[in-house]
């Protein structure tokens, strides 16, 4: 696999695939913009080797549909004030119309396409979709991380299509610094993993658990690792068909010498409102009626301590309903700690990048991932699909000439 500055792509015709899927508000104003300022290196690389500069990306669900409200413009509006140039966008993604606009597009110059998920055929990775995607392009680029776990038209079915693909700055920062977590970190390395199911993340605590020295379990996950040590959770989650496989899961740690920590105590209350009452309880003492909806004080102590001399720390998922404020002050300390540590510190996105950014710490973390989905299933050990496609490219058989794995 190739990057964007191994490949030529001076005065090209440079087709990006970018995860601009960002948060609006009501009246569909941007309200983060990380995703489109992480790829600015990108585009101003491109822009620096004169190319015409074509952007396309997804926003929201519109299930195949052209939906007004999840329209790109926005991200037009707030890219063309980012790079302090005009950034037109185009109808569509695909048509005639959108033809024309590439061809008229001067080299340093910038086109948004629409909403590729205005197409059903996008999510389908449709091959005469993808072919058509790739026929306004001389070099295919993807550098959307977020979408990289993916199978659509626009990141896999494209590399069939183009003659030449390469990863963007974006993908390359990624991969590199999982790489570095996952392949030789500096120890101790400590994984926290926490969300509401065990489910989502087993198989990231299972490939874990042979590579760190110390694993937290927190949120809504650990009560099914709770229960499976014999505990009453009360009405708190629990997956029941996985109490085996958690219980498989600490065994394992023993046999590596994995240290391997639970919430000794925890906020419950009777259900996830944020007006009701509420307790703090040992895990010993939990209330049959009553649910565990965040750690308390003394798992707060009890983590920051486990995390006083690691050297390498990767953190995915809250440890509460940190939405809530009730809930909320679990998430807030480890990520207090997290950021106050000496180790290299990795965040896997989605609700922990939202939860950092809420405590005003996330300058002091060393890489905040801008892929929850992508990032968790590197963590699992898993190929990410868009980056085995870049292997592949234009090979029309649609097998991949070798597979680009998790380390690469």
């Amino acid at each position: 696999m190739k990057f964007i500055d191994e490949i030529d792509i001076h005065q090209k015709k440079v087709l990006f695939r970018f995860d601009f899927n960002v948060p609006l508000d009501s009246s569909l104003n941007i309200t983060d913009d990380t995703r489109i300022r992480a790829v600015l290196p990108s585009i101003n690389y491109a822009l620096d080797e004169k190319a015409r500069v074509i952007i396309m990306s997804h926003l929201g669900r519109p299930k195949g549909k052209a939906v007004s409200e999840m329209s790109l413009a926005p991200v037009a509006k707030r890219l063309s004030r980012l790079l302090g140039k005009d950034v037109p966008l185009a109808p569509d993604c695909i048509g005639e119309e959108v033809r024309k606009m590439v061809d008229a597009l001067k080299p340093e110059c910038i086109l948004l396409l629409e909403n590729l998920r205005f197409h059903r055929e996008e999510e389908k990775n449709d091959e005469a979709f993808a072919a058509e995607l790739a026929r306004i392009a001389d070099v295919y680029i993807d550098d959307a991380f977020g979408n990289a776990h993916r199978v659509h038209a626009s990141n896999v079915g494209i590399t069939r299509f183009v003659p030449v693909c390469a990863a963007g700055f974006l993908v390359k920062r990624e991969l590199s610094y999982f790489k570095k977590a996952l392949d030789k970190p500096a120890r101790p390395f400590v994984a926290i993993v926490g969300g509401s199911k065990v489910s989502g993340k087993l198989e990231a605590v299972a490939n874990l658990i042979r590579k760190v020295d110390k694993m937290i379990v927190g949120g809504g996950m650990a009560f099914t690792f709770l229960k499976a040590l014999g505990y009453d959770v009360g009405k708190s989650l629990v997956e029941d068909d996985l109490l085996d496989k958690a219980t498989e899961v600490m065994k394992t740690a023993r046999e590596f010498g994995v240290k391997f920590y639970l919430p000794i105590d925890c906020v419950i209350a009777e259900n996830r409102d944020a007006a009701a009452d509420t307790k703090i309880v040992p895990v010993q003492e939990m209330d049959p009626h009553w649910m565990g909806l965040d750690i308390g004080p003394a798992t707060i102590t009890l983590f920051t301590e486990v995390l006083g001399n690691a050297k390498t720390i990767v953190w995915n998922g809250p440890m509460g309903v940190y939405e809530i404020d009730a809930f909320s002050r679990g998430t807030a300390a480890l990520a207090h700690a997290v950021a106050n540590s000496y180790a290299l510190t990795i965040v896997g996105g989605g609700d922990t990048d939202v939860a950092i950014h809420q405590t005003g710490e996330s300058d002091k973390i060393t890489y905040i991932s801008t892929g929850g989905g992508a990032s968790l299933e590197l963590l699992e050990g898993k190929v990410l699909p868009a980056v085995a496609a870049l292997d592949r490219c234009g090979d029309e058989t649609g097998l991949p000439s070798s597979s680009v794995s998790a380390k690469s």
